[in-house]
């Protein structure tokens, strides 16, 4: 489990996390969507070759090929946020390299041939670029890059041709949807060239008043004015929902702590919780301890509820498949066990 779950990093009360993704291709190979089973094997041992050539990175990353887990397991490496979803469609023909503290992860035969993320705990984006930069580098010693002088890397969607970098922060943005500005601040953040979306991606919806925020195109920009201009945009909204948390406090702290106080009792008494109503629940008592409001709880114990009571990762620990009623029951088991 990636240790962003920790809660610590810089501006951790309001970005979990921040995450760096290369998408690169081999040339001479056809893109992952033209590949036959011969080629996607010789894709992973391509990559495979080049992790092994580096004595560090040889050490630090374990492989996983994904037709040799079951679905179970492959989903639960999606909730942990180290795998996406769309690696998993491929599972017949796709693999991981994990690094053993799980911060990077690089995806085999996803929509391009490699896909490396860096996943770090709060705002955290330069560190994250240097850190991927770094082991890209590494790679591209092995391994001749599909690579256009004009167009910049080569990928199989266009919008990701150029540098090939997504970079994306999960922000908590309770005070913000509590207050009706959430759309509109969606909205100027869409005309910007960001793009937000669910705390898994592209297609997922948004939950807990958790988002990911990301640039949407790479071509004739730099990594380094992606970086900036991504942690320029999410630190006036950091400074905007500070300052609506703030007012909502001073405004009428009583109805506020009530809310608060509420979700904590059903999280901690309830004997049936939903996955969605687990994040709208979660999200409250995250709130009231940013602000204060309550104690005794601490951001990894929150982070972890959060991942551990997902339907993939439930089922797993409970050694069977459940029912949604079982989830729900066994979601609630563990989540009173946790807070005590």
């Amino acid at each position: 489990m990636t240790d962003w779950i920790n809660g610590d990093g810089p501006d951790n009360d309001i970005v979990l996390s921040s995450r760096i993704r290369l998408a690169r291709n081999i040339k001479g190979m056809p893109f992952t969507d033209q590949l036959d089973g011969q080629g996607a094997a010789r894709v992973i041992d391509m990559i495979k070759e080049a992790i092994q050539h580096n004595p560090v990175l040889a050490r630090d990353f374990n492989l996983t090929v994904l037709k040799d887990i079951s679905p179970l397991d492959a989903r639960v490496l999606v909730e942990d946020h180290l795998i996406s979803p769309a690696l998993v469609e491929r599972r017949k023909s796709s693999a991981v390299f994990i690094r053993k503290d799980c911060r990077v992860s690089i995806m085999v035969n996803e929509e391009d041939h490699i896909r490396m993320q860096v996943l770090l705990p709060g705002l955290q984006l330069e560190e994250g670029w240097d850190l991927a930069s770094k082991i890209d580098d590494v790679l591209e010693e092995s391994i001749n890059y599909a690579f256009n002088e004009n167009m910049g890397y080569l990928t199989a969607c266009p919008t990701n041709t150029g540098t090939g970098m997504r970079a994306s922060v999960m922000v908590h943005l309770p005070a913000l949807v509590l207050t009706n500005q959430f759309n509109r601040v969606s909205q100027a953040l869409n005309q910007l060239g960001l793009a937000v979306r669910g705390i898994y991606g592209e297609g997922t919806e948004v939950v807990g008043n958790m988002v990911q925020i990301s640039n949407q195109l790479t071509l004739g920009k730099s990594e380094e004015h992606i970086i900036e201009s991504l942690k320029g945009m999410t630190k006036e909204i950091i400074n905007k929902e500070k300052q609506t948390r703030d007012a909502l406090v001073s405004g009428n702290r009583t109805v506020l702590e009530d809310k608060v106080c509420r979700s904590y009792g059903l999280l901690t008494k309830a004997r049936i919780i939903s996955s969605r109503e687990l994040m709208e629940l979660l999200s409250d008592v995250r709130l009231g301890m940013d602000l204060g409001l309550l104690t005794g709880i601490n951001r990894r114990d929150i982070n972890e509820i959060m991942l551990e009571s997902q339907p993939a990762s439930l089922q797993k620990k409970a050694g069977k498949q459940l029912s949604d009623t079982e989830r729900d029951v066994f979601r609630s088991e563990l989540i009173r066990k946790k807070l005590g």
